[in-house]
C-alpha cells in the first residue's frame, strides 16, 4: 500500500508538479486507525519541519482521518516547495516524506538574437535562488513565446533544460529556436465599396510582406497592430461621412507552414451622411452662442467628419474658458436623418461640475527635479480644473524630451469639489554622442562629432559640445541654456564658438571667426516668442589672392572686431517647426552692431511662410516662403561678409551667391546690401509604399539682390533684375537622415549670374 501511495504522489509530480493528489487511503486506514501520536519529516534538507507540520492539516493528538491526511498532501503540493509528497501512519506515528524542489541558482538563454537577455528576463516569474516547479517553468515559456509572437515570430519555439548541481541547486537554461520572422501574405477587406482594397492599406500600420520592406516591421504580423488598424480604419471612414461604419471582424489565418499570415478585415460601411444644421445652444446666460457660430469650421453641405467636430468641442472649450468660465461642458449632439443623409449637430453649452485642484502629484522621476516638471503646468494647486489646460500642461512636458511616457490623470479629492493631478513619468536617457556625415551642394562633404547632455544634473538644463570638419569649413562650439532663468520662463544661455570658412569660389577669400554670444529668450503667449542677443566676434580674412581678388575684398580691413546686439521677433501657427504641413510663421529680426568694436550697422530681416493642406491625410501641401532684408552702415561701409548672398538654398536654379553684386574683373560675388526671396511649393506622394517614405515636389523660386558701398562706376554688375526659377524633386525621410535632390532651371536671369540645375544635399545621425 505504501510502495501505491508514493507511486501516485510521483505520478502527482510528473503531470504538474503542484497538482493536488487524492490518495486511496481508506482501506489501509481501517488497518492503521487510531490516534496520531507523533509527526516525523522525512527528506527535508532546506526547509524546516515545523515548516512543513505548519501546513498540515492534522495535529498529534487527532484521529487518523484519510480525509485530513488528503488535504494535508494538497496544501504541502500548494506551496510548490516540494517534487514530492507521501504519507504513512504505523502505530501511531505519521510520517511525511517529502521531496524538495530545488533552488535556482542561475538562468540563461541560448539562441536569442532578436529580443535581448534582459527583455526576456523581465518578463519571468522565475528568477535566481527562487525554488524552481516545473509549472512556473512552462508558463514562463509561454510568456516568451508571446514576447516573440508579439514582434512577429510565430513560428519561435522554446525548450528549457536543467542542469543539475550539488546541493539541490540547478541552472535553468531556455534554448530558443527564433524562427524567421511570421510575415502578412496577404491583406483582404470584405464588405467595402466606397474604397478599394488599396485605399485601405493605405490606412492601416500593418502591410503586406515585401523583399524590399527591409528597414520596416509593419509587414510582421503582430496582433496588437491589427487592433490598432481597427481603430485606424474606423477614423478614417468617420472622417469620410460615414458614421455608422463598423469593423465587424478581424481574422488572421496562419499558414501551415507557419511562415505567414493572411488577415481577413470585414467592415460595413454604412450609409455616407452630409453635415446638416449647425447649431450652438448656451445655457449660460452670459455667452452669447451666436459668437461662437465662426469659431466651427464646419459649413452645411459638407460631407460629415467625426475629426472637425472634435475640433469643433475644442475651439469652442478653449474661448470660453478664456472668458472666464472655467467650469463648462461643451457636449455636441448628432441627429441622423437617413431619409436625407444628413446629421444635425447641436452644440450645448452648459455649466459643469466645479472642481478646482486640490494637489499635483509627480511620480516616477528619479534623476528629473520636480520643480523642472511642474513648471511646465498650466495649472496650479488652487486653480480651477480645466481639461484644456491639463492637455496642453502634458503636451509641454512631452515637449522638453526627457521622458519615454508620460500619464497625466485625475483622482478623486479629499472632498468632490476637489482633484488631484498625477503625473507619472518613465525616464529616458538624455546624455547624446553623436556622429554625424553627409554631402550638400553648398557645403561639400563634411563630418560632425556632438556631445550633449539636454537633461544637466536633472534641472533641464541644455549643454552641448560640437565639431564639424567638412571641405569648405570647419567649426567647434560650446552652448549651455537655462531654459528658467531666475526661476521665470526665459530661456537664457551663451555660445562660444570657433569657425573656419571657405569662401574661394564664391568671393576669393577665407574666413575666420571667434566669438561668443549671449542670449535669453521668452514667450508672450504660446504661439508668439521673443529673443535677444549679444554678440562679439573676432573676424580676420585670410589666403586672398591680390592678383584675382576684387578690388573691393583688397580695400576691407583683413581684421576687424564685431559688437552687436539683435532681436528677433517669432510668430509661429505651424503644426511643426521641422516639417511642417499647416499652418503659418511670421519672424523680425534686427541687429544693430556699434556698441564697441570696428563695425557699425543696421541689418534687419523679415520671413514669413503659409503651409496648406490641400488634403485630410496632409499628403498634399501647397506652401509659399517669403524674405526680405536691409543692411545700411552708420559711419563706415558695409562689408562683404556682412552682406546677403542669394542662390543655392534660397534660390534653387542658381549656385550658393550665384546672383546678385559682382565684380566684373574678377567674378567675385560681393553680396547685396538688400535682397528678396520667395518660393511657392506643392509637396506630393509619389504613389508608392508608404514604407518608402518619398514624397515629390515640384517649386518656382524667385528673388533678388542689390547694392554695393564703395563701388566705382561700371565696376560692378549691379541690376536688382528679380531672376526665377522651376523645378522639381524628390525628398526621402531615409534611416540615415534626410536626402532631397532638385533639378532646376533657371528662367528669369542675367548673363553673369551663376547658374546650378543639380542640387542635393543629405545628412545623418547614427
Amino acid at each position: 500500500m505504501l510502495r501505491k501511495v508514493k507511486a501516485a504522489a510521483l505520478m502527482a509530480a510528473l503531470l504538474g508538479g503542484t497538482a493536488p493528489l487524492i490518495i486511496p487511503v481508506a482501506a489501509y486506514a481501517q488497518q492503521n486507525s487510531g490516534l496520531i501520536r507523533e509527526i516525523q519529516v522525512e527528506g527535508n534538507n532546506r526547509i524546516e519541519s515545523a515548516t512543513v507540520n505548519a501546513y498540515l492539516t492534522v495535529a498529534p493528538g487527532d484521529s487518523y482521518d484519510a480525509r485530513q491526511i488528503n488535504n494535508s498532501l494538497k496544501a504541502l503540493f500548494s506551496t510548490g516547495l516540494f517534487a514530492d509528497v507521501s504519507f504513512s501512519f504505523n502505530q501511531g506515528v505519521l510520517q511525511v516524506n517529502v521531496v524538495e524542489n530545488p533552488i535556482i541558482n542561475r538562468i540563461a538563454f541560448e539562441g536569442n538574437n532578436r529580443l535581448k537577455d534582459e527583455v526576456l528576463s523581465a518578463e519571468l516569474q522565475l528568477r535566481p535562488r527562487v525554488v524552481y516547479t516545473r509549472t512556473k517553468v512552462q508558463s514562463d515559456v509561454q510568456r516568451i513565446l508571446e514576447l516573440y509572437r508579439r514582434s512577429g515570430r510565430f513560428a519561435a519555439t522554446v525548450e528549457p533544460k536543467v542542469i543539475q548541481l550539488e546541493q539541490n541547486r540547478v541552472d535553468l537554461v531556455f534554448e530558443v529556436d527564433e524562427g524567421e520572422a511570421t510575415g502578412v501574405r496577404k491583406i483582404n477587406f470584405v464588405g467595402n465599396k466606397a474604397f478599394d482594397d488599396g485605399e485601405l492599406s493605405e490606412v492601416i500600420r500593418t502591410t503586406e510582406s515585401a523583399w524590399w520592406k527591409i528597414l520596416t516591421s509593419d509587414d510582421n504580423y503582430d496582433p496588437d497592430r491589427v487592433t490598432f488598424d481597427r481603430e485606424l480604419l474606423r477614423r478614417f471612414y468617420l472622417s469620410a461621412g460615414y458614421a455608422d461604419f463598423q469593423v465587424l471582424s478581424s481574422v488572421a489565418e496562419l499558414t501551415p507552414d507557419r511562415s505567414d499570415f493572411f488577415i481577413t478585415y470585414t467592415v460595413s460601411e454604412g450609409q455616407r451622411y452630409e453635415f446638416g444644421d449647425i447649431k450652438v445652444v448656451s445655457q449660460i446666460d452670459k455667452i452669447d452662442a451666436d459668437a461662437l457660430m465662426p469659431l466651427i469650421e464646419i459649413e452645411k453641405g459638407e460631407w460629415y467628419n467625426a475629426t472637425m467636430v472634435d475640433d469643433a468641442v475644442d475651439a469652442l472649450t478653449t474661448q470660453v474658458g478664456d472668458q472666464g468660465y472655467a467650469f463648462i461642458d461643451i457636449r455636441p449632439s448628432v441627429q441622423r436623418n437617413r431619409e436625407t443623409g444628413t446629421i444635425d449637430i447641436t452644440f450645448t453649452i452648459a455649466e459643469g461640475p466645479k472642481v478646482y485642484v486640490e494637489r499635483i502629484n509627480v511620480v516616477g522621476n528619479v534623476r528629473t527635479l520636480d520643480e523642472v516638471i511642474r513648471r511646465e503646468f498650466r495649472l496650479v494647486e488652487g486653480d480651477a480644473f480645466s481639461s484644456s489646460k491639463m492637455k496642453r500642461s502634458k503636451q509641454r512636458i512631452e515637449n522638453l524630451n526627457f521622458f519615454k511616457s508620460v500619464d497625466v490623470k485625475t483622482l478623486p479629492g479629499q472632498s468632490p469639489d476637489q482633484t488631484v493631478i498625477e503625473v507619472d513619468v518613465e525616464e529616458k536617457s538624455t546624455g547624446e554622442f553623436s556622429i554625424g556625415a553627409g554631402y550638400g551642394t553648398d557645403d561639400g562633404a563634411f563630418g560632425q562629432l556632438g556631445i550633449r547632455e539636454r537633461n544637466l544634473l536633472g534641472k533641464g538644463q541644455d549643454l552641448r559640445l560640437n565639431f564639424t570638419l567638412g571641405s569648405s569649413d570647419q567649426q567647434i562650439d560650446l552652448s549651455f541654456t537655462e531654459p528658467y532663468f531666475l526661476d521665470r520662463e526665459i530661456a537664457a544661455g551663451f555660445d562660444v564658438y570657433r569657425r573656419e570658412e571657405d569662401n574661394q569660389d564664391e568671393s576669393s577669400y577665407d574666413e575666420e571667426q571667434t566669438g561668443g554670444r549671449l542670449r535669453a529668450g521668452f514667450k508672450y503667449t504660446e504661439d508668439l516668442s521673443h529673443s535677444f542677443r549679444y554678440t562679439l566676434e573676432q573676424n580676420s580674412y585670410s589666403n586672398i589672392d591680390t592678383t584675382d581678388a576684387s578690388r573691393l575684398l583688397l580695400a576691407e580691413d583683413s581684421e576687424f572686431i564685431e559688437s552687436s546686439v539683435g532681436h528677433t521677433l517669432t510668430y509661429d501657427k505651424r503644426d511643426s517647426s521641422v516639417a511642417p504641413t499647416d499652418g503659418y510663421f511670421g519672424r523680425l529680426s534686427n541687429d544693430f552692431a556699434g556698441l564697441g568694436g570696428d563695425e557699425s550697422y543696421i541689418r534687419t530681416r523679415v520671413e514669413g511662410g503659409y503651409y496648406y493642406p490641400l488634403d485630410r491625410e496632409h499628403e498634399w501641401v501647397l506652401s509659399t516662403r517669403v524674405g526680405t532684408g536691409y543692411i545700411f552702415g552708420l559711419d563706415d561701409d558695409t562689408r562683404i561678409s556682412q552682406r546677403f548672398m542669394v542662390g543655392g538654398a534660397n534660390l534653387r536654379g542658381f549656385e550658393s551667391a550665384g546672383i546678385g553684386p559682382r565684380d566684373k574683373a574678377t567674378d567675385d560675388a560681393l553680396g547685396g546690401k538688400l535682397y528678396y526671396t520667395g518660393s511657392v511649393q506643392m509637396d506630393f506622394p509619389l504613389g508608392l509604399p508608404s514604407e518608402f517614405a518619398l514624397k515629390g515636389r515640384v517649386f518656382s523660386d524667385f528673388g533678388s539682390s542689390e547694392g554695393v558701398d564703395g563701388a566705382r562706376a561700371g565696376e560692378v554688375y549691379d541690376t536688382g533684375s528679380i531672376r526665377g526659377s522651376v523645378g522639381f524633386g524628390v525628398g526621402w525621410e531615409s534611416p540615415f537622415g534626410p536626402i532631397g535632390i532638385d533639378l532646376s532651371q533657371a528662367i528669369l536671369k542675367e548673363d553673369h549670374d551663376k547658374e546650378e540645375v543639380f542640387r542635393l544635399n543629405f545628412g545623418t545621425r547614427f
